[in-house]
This record gives structure tokens, C-alpha cells and sequence, in this order.
């Protein structure tokens, strides 16, 4: 017994072991067939290509190794960094002078990167800016009568653009064109009179659309002169074609006289602009074609060519490496904003009468190079001062003066077996110079073992395949791995046939492949998780979950669907069989008013509560079930001639008063009868519907009305008292002033005169007045 259960555990231990070993080894669990699927799961991957070894070929080295394989029987192919040009960057000394194609700026130049998928390759790459670089800076300006008003600005800008930039570099070329509108309607008004003159009358040049007035040069003095030189002209709407324009001034290179060197545009405008679509408004639906269509110096193809759409710009500017800084009015600073970031290297400034801030910006967005993303490309940057950067920041360093050295670490990394195996060059150069490396990437996707294949060996059925790496890789109509199987044999649809489940269309339930008429379904990343049937139609991880647990945790995957535990049922075996979660406080399931489905009380109408304990509606239950309670206990009520009929499946108890009805939970009622006496009863549904009724045998009066006019009385007799009172008081007053009146008028007053009184006047009578 115990020499059994140690081979038992022995066996579990070991089967515990290989499991753990294949989910966390994902050289096994992709089950590759050849070397070159192994090697491209990942670097860790290696294959034995020994004839005889039987565990799985692909492994990591250290499994392999302990397996059995040969030291040289292992393909493990590893990937290189090759670089192929190397130029130091360069070092003036004693203010020699160079060309630009002697100026290196960036090293190294060229490099070669074979990659394995998954195993990253790194350089380094130096960027120095060297003194004296070579600028070319084109300037297009708005030349609409609107800008009449900062025209004077424009020109100022031109000059002190000219005057800053040569402190920055010796070989500085400069030109300039302008910009109007298209000459159709509406944008312009074609009359005769308003094409010579769109501003009589005043005095405008004629309109165009754009024009080259002077290509790039180094006569800096005859920038200046012809800048000034420039009048304003005339168009009918807002939006100007300065698109036209930019495309124009970008794949005119040869009458632009664009070199390749750090190429600046400066865009100056005070309105907003045309694109793509807008040229439906004069009949002009032919897309921009993106070419040069200069003759003359001038665009003649604007009547033509829809304005170029966004994309258009983005791509035009960058594959020419032009920079691009919007020198607009204050008004117009939000739209270009917007624009700006949709433009790679582009930068925004406000024209205003001082110039200063858009020539800084201009020599910022000089000093501010970074290198562009990759799609398997990731940098670290190591600037000035110590600083570095990674991920977004490790792409760039700003600030980078004359004679600063920067260098930036980066990684490339493959991912699978791009372009089918072909090689893919890349180039990285930093924004708004010439300069470049090219980096050539070659990807390993086979391994080198498949060089030595031995075709038509015998090893693969007499001759039916390839031995490559110790394995077959059949000829064309041979399957299995062996090759042992031939779709000559039978009809490839009949082969299909029967890997079809009910003469259906999906082959093997597109979960498996049909090898000589047999279904081999796919395998899966978890070990745990697999396909079976005949025709791979069944699997143990699609069932319905519960709480994110494949059967709720309660049962089992069966072919799609939940084998449940004891106690449980339900597609996701969430839905208990157990009914004690719903047992009331009166021993009930559900409070004998519903019904106890997954746990959980399913209540009748008018229920409701865990355990259906709750009855918002009884008082409309107690007055439908009165009549039959009345007629039942008393005789008397609507349904008393109808009682046995209509109230048969009531069942009374009675009690003698309502403190003898059971406890409150059930329901309690009280109802009116035709005495206008109250009467109390309870009731209850059983299992059967029967009702069962709790009736008190007394019933009571009206309360409230015997309240009411008790109150009533006293209110009255109150009221009574308060008239008495009162009537009383009014004639007690009445004989007080009676009595009163009569004294005074049977009283006698003394009507002689005061002795003491004397009066305050005074006669006196003159002794000489005779009276005449």
C-alpha cells in the first residue's frame, strides 16, 4: 500500500511538474514544427536539430541540454550590429573653410542590423552641430489688400530676418515669393477693369496666385530691396490660397534653388487659408497632383488644381525637410496653432510691429533638433549638461548650440518575421538637416541547419520531403509528419469532407486542421485550455461565466457547456438549489407568498422583500377581502346572499378580540361593517392558495365619531358659557351708567360769586373826558 501511494505521488509530482513547465515556457506551448517557428517565438528559443531526439525540439538551451541534444545539434542563430560607414563628425579648427558635402554632422552613417525577433540590437549615434551650417530660408508673404495694414510689418520682418540670420551662419541663402488667391470666381473678381486693378481706385498690383519673386541667393542687400519693393492686391474672400503656395515653394526645387541643406519656410499671413474641397466653389475638382507647375516664376496651374489637403502639406514638407514657422496676426494665432500641430517641425509666432519674437522663434526652432520615432525603435538620449532621456523624451535634445555633442543610445527590435524575411532599410536623421543614417536591417527568419536539407529523403515516407533540421517538410501534396499522406489519394474535397461536422462549411470547426481526412485541432497558450471532438467542435473554455469564473466556480466545461456541482443548476451554474436564504421569520419559504428560485424569493403580486415580507398595497387587499369576511363571520355585508359561492376557499379562525390576531407578520386589517362598527382580521395565502382568516369576534364602534363629538359638545358648550358671560357683563354696564346719569341730573350747583376772585382787567376812567 505505501509502495502505491508513492508511485502515485511520484506520478502527480511529476505530472504538476510538466504542467507548471509548459505554461511558463513558451517554446513549447506555440508547438512549432520547423526551426525557423521556433526561433522567431523567441530569443530564449532555441531547436534540436539531432535526428533521433524525441521531446519537443523547441525548448530553451538549458532544458535542451538536460533533454539529451547535442551541443551541435542545437540552432540558436544570434543577431549583429554591422556598422559600414563610420566618418568622425566634424572638427573646424582655424576657421577653415568647407563645403557642406565635407560637413559631418552625424556618426556613423551606415550600419547593417541583422535582428532576431525579439532580441533587441543597439548603437550609439553622435549629432554634433557644426559652425556655419548652411541655411536656405524662403519667405512667402500675403500679399491680399487685408494685410495692407501689416504690410509695412512683413517687410520689416523680411529685413531683420535677413540681418539675425547671418549671425547665426556665414552660408545663409534667402528668398522670397507671395500669395494671393486663385483667379476664378469666387475668390476673384475676373471683370477686365478689376484684373488689372482690383483695388481702384486705388493703386493694387494684379492678382495671382502665387509667385516666385526671388529664389534663393546670397545677396542678402537684394532681398532687402525687393521685400520692399511689394503692393498689396485684391481678392473677394477671407481664406487665402497660401496652401497653394507652400506646395509650390516645397517641389519647385530646382527654381527655388532649394540645396541640401537645413531649409527654413517662413509662412506670413493675417486671414486664414483654402484646402482641400474648397475649389468646388469655383468648378475646381481635380485633387492637387503635388508636382510643380511653375512658368515664369508664377503657379499657372491654380484654375486647375484643387487646393492640397493637410495630409498633402505633411507629407510634402516632410520628404523635402523643410521647416516651416507661421508668422500670423494675433487673431489668427489659435487656427495655425492647430495646424502647427499637425505639421512635424513647424512652430507658430504673432506678427506684430516689433519682429523680435518671430525671428527667435525662427532660431529656436533652428537650435531645436530631434530625432523621429521608429516603429521598433526606442532612444535614450545624452544631452548637454548630463541630462538624458527616455521613451518620448529620448528622442530628443533642444538647444543644441554650435559645437554642442549629443549622443543617443538606440535600440532596434524586430517582431516576428517582417517583410516575409526581405531586408528594410531605415533612416534616422535629425529634424531640419540634410544629414542621415541609414541603418539596413536584415531579419532572421530561418535557421541555418535548413541550408543542409537533404530532399527526397527517405526518412519522410520514401522520399515524400525535405529533412530539414530533423524534421520533414513534405513536397507539394504530401501531408502529415511524415509526409505520409497524399491528397491524390482522395478528392481534396472529399478529404475536407470529413472534417466537416453536418455536411458543413467550417473545415475542423476552424479550430484544427484536416490532416488525410482526420481533424488535429490547435493547440492553445494555456495548457489547461484545448479543443476536442472529432471535429474539434468541442472546448472547455467557452461555457458561460459567473462572477469572471469559467461555470461560476460550481462545475465544469464539458464541449461548451457547464457541467454543474451538486446543489447548483443554471447555463453558468450560478443558481443555487439550497432554499434556506429564503426562509422567512415564520419558518415559510418566501413568507408563503412567493416562490424560492436561485436562491433568492420570486414574490407574488403585491410583495415584495427579501423573504416577500413586505406588503405596500394590503389596504387595497383588506377592502377587496372584507365582503366575504363580513358575510362569513357576521352574515352581513354585500356578498351575504352569495357568501358559499364567492368566498368558498376562505378558511376562518376566530379569536376573540384583535389582541389575539397573530403576530404582525401577517397581514392586519380593519374594516368598516354595515353597522358602521369596525371589525379586525388577518390573513394569509397557504401553499394551496387556500386563504386562511384570523377574525376577532368583537367588534367596536366607531371611535372617531364618538371623539368628534365629544369635542364637538365641548367646543359648543364653551361657546354657550362665553355668550352668557358676556350678555351679562353688557347689562351690569347699562345700570352702571343708568345710575350715573340719574345722580348727575338730580345734583344742585352754587351759581354765586367767588369772593377771592379778582379779574385780570383793569378799567380806569379819564377825570378830564367830558364824554364829547
Amino acid at each position: 500500500m505505501d509502495l502505491k501511494l508513492l508511485l502515485i505521488s511520484a506520478l502527480l509530482g511529476f505530472v504538476s511538474h510538466i504542467k507548471a513547465k509548459t505554461e511558463s515556457n513558451p517554446c513549447i506551448s506555440a508547438n512549432a514544427k520547423t526551426c525557423g517557428e521556433c526561433i522567431q517565438i523567441g530569443p530564449q528559443c532555441v531547436w534540436c536539430k539531432d535526428p533521433d531526439f524525441k521531446p519537443s525540439r523547441c525548448d530553451d538551451a538549458e532544458s535542451m541540454v538536460k533533454a539529451g541534444c547535442s551541443a551541435d545539434g542545437i540552432e540558436d542563430p544570434r543577431g549583429t550590429v554591422t556598422v559600414d560607414k563610420n566618418k568622425p563628425v566634424t572638427n573646424r579648427e582655424g576657421g577653415q573653410n568647407l563645403r557642406p558635402d565635407e560637413i559631418t554632422q552625424i556618426q556613423p552613417q551606415k550600419l547593417t542590423l541583422n535582428l532576431r525577433s525579439g532580441e533587441p540590437q543597439t548603437f550609439t549615434l553622435t549629432f554634433k552641430r557644426a559652425e556655419d551650417y548652411p541655411i536656405d530660408l524662403y519667405f512667402l508673404m500675403d500679399l491680399s489688400d487685408s494685410m495692407k495694414s501689416n504690410l509695412e510689418n512683413v517687410k520689416n520682418l523680411g529685413t531683420e530676418l535677413a540681418r539675425a540670420m547671418q549671425h547665426i551662419t556665414k552660408d545663409l541663402q534667402i528668398g522670397f515669393g507671395s500669395f494671393l488667391e486663385k483667379l476664378v470666381m469666387p475668390f476673384i473678381l475676373m471683370t477686365p477693369k478689376y484684373l488689372r486693378n482690383p483695388c481702384f481706385p486705388g493703386d493694387c498690383t494684379a492678382p495671382f496666385s502665387y509667385k516666385n519673386v526671388l529664389n534663393l541667393t546670397g545677396n542678402h542687400a537684394l532681398f532687402t530691396q525687393e521685400v520692399s519693393k511689394q503692393k498689396t492686391s485684391g481678392n473677394l474672400d477671407s481664406p487665402e490660397a497660401g496652401f497653394d503656395a507652400i506646395m509650390q515653394a516645397a517641389v519647385c526645387t530646382n527654381v527655388i534653388g532649394w540645396r541640401n541643406v537645413t531649409r527654413l519656410l517662413v509662412f506670413s499671413t493675417d486671414a486664414g487659408f483654402h484646402f482641400a474641397g474648397d475649389g468646388k466653389l469655383g468648378g475646381i475638382v481635380r485633387p492637387n497632383d503635388g508636382r510643380c507647375h511653375l512658368d515664369n516664376n508664377l503657379y499657372t496651374m491654380s484654375h486647375y488644381f484643387d487646393y492640397p489637403s493637410i495630409s498633402q502639406l505633411v507629407d510634402t514638407l516632410s520628404g523635402n525637410n523643410i521647416q516651416t514657422i507661421f508668422a500670423v496676426t494675433e487673431q489668427f494665432r489659435d487656427l495655425y496653432q492647430e495646424l502647427s500641430a499637425l505639421i512635424p517641425k513647424s512652430a507658430v509666432g504673432t506678427l506684430s510691429t516689433n519682429s523680435s519674437n518671430v525671428i527667435q522663434l525662427i532660431i529656436d526652432a533652428y537650435n531645436n533638433n530631434r530625432l523621429p520615432d521608429g516603429v521598433t525603435i526606442s532612444y535614450v538620449s545624452h544631452c548637454k549638461n548630463g541630462a538624458t532621456g527616455k521613451g518620448e523624451n529620448g528622442r530628443k535634445c533642444s538647444n543644441i548650440s554650435i559645437g554642442d555633442e549629443v549622443t543617443f543610445d538606440i535600440e532596434i527590435t524586430a517582431k516576428g518575421c517582417p517583410s516575409k524575411g526581405k531586408s528594410e532599410t531605415v533612416k534616422i536623421k535629425p529634424l531640419g538637416f540634410s544629414e542621415e543614417v541609414e541603418v539596413v536591417l536584415n531579419f532572421i527568419c530561418e535557421c541555418e541547419c535548413r541550408k543542409d536539407g537533404i530532399q527526397n529523403s527517405p526518412e519522410c515516407t520514401g522520399g515524400q520531403g525535405t529533412l530539414e533540421c530533423g524534421v520533414c517538410r513534405c513536397n507539394e501534396g504530401r501531408l502529415g509528419r511524415l509526409c505520409e499522406c497524399s491528397q491524390n489519394e482522395v478528392l481534396t474535397d472529399d478529404l475536407d469532407a470529413n472534417c466537416r461536422m453536418n455536411n458543413g462549411t467550417d473545415v475542423c470547426s476552424n479550430n484544427g486542421e484536416c490532416i488525410c481526412g482526420t481533424c488535429e485541432c490547435k493547440k492553445r497558450d494555456n495548457p489547461e485550455e484545448r479543443y476536442s471532438g472529432k471535429f474539434c467542435e468541442c472546448d472547455n473554455f467557452s461555457c458561460d461565466r459567473s462572477n469572471n469564473k469559467l461555470c461560476g466556480g460550481h462545475g465544469r466545461c464539458e464541449c461548451k457547456k457547464c457541467i454543474c456541482d451538486a446543489n447548483y443548476t443554471g447555463s453558468a451554474c450560478d443558481c443555487p438549489l439550497d432554499t434556506s436564504t429564503c426562509l422567512a421569520t415564520n419558518g415559510q419559504i418566501c413568507n408563503g407568498r412567493g416562490t424560492c428560485v436561485c436562491g433568492v424569493c420570486k414574490c407574488n403580486e403585491n410583495y415584495e422583500g427579501p423573504t416577500c415580507e413586505i406588503c405596500p398595497t394590503c389596504p387595497r387587499i383588506c377592502t377587496e377581502r372584507k365582503d366575504c369576511v363580513e358575510c362569513r363571520e357576521f352574515g352581513t355585508g354585500s356578498k351575504k346572499h352569495t357568501c358559499e359561492q364567492d368566498c368558498k376557499s376562505f378558511s376562518l379562525i376566530e379569536v376573540m378580540t384583535k389582541e389575539d390576531l397573530p403576530p404582525p407578520n401577517i397581514n392586519h386589517c380593519k374594516e368598516r361593517d354595515v353597522d358602521d362598527c369596525f371589525f379586525f382580521f388577518t390573513f394569509a395565502n397557504n401553499n394551496d392558495d387556500n386563504i386562511v382568516v384570523h377574525v376577532a369576534e368583537k367588534r367596536g364602534p366607531d371611535i372617531i365619531p364618538i371623539v368628534a363629538g365629544v369635542v364637538a359638545g365641548i367646543v359648543l358648550i364653551g361657546l354657550a358659557l362665553l355668550l352668557i358671560w358676556k350678555l351679562l357683563m353688557v347689562i351690569h354696564d347699562r345700570r352702571e351708567f343708568d345710575k350715573f346719569e340719574k345722580e348727575k341730573n338730580n345734583a344742585k350747583w352754587d351759581t354765586g360769586e367767588n369772593p377771592i376772585y379778582k379779574s385780570a382787567v383793569t378799567t380806569v376812567v379819564n377825570p378830564r373826558y367830558e364824554g364829547k
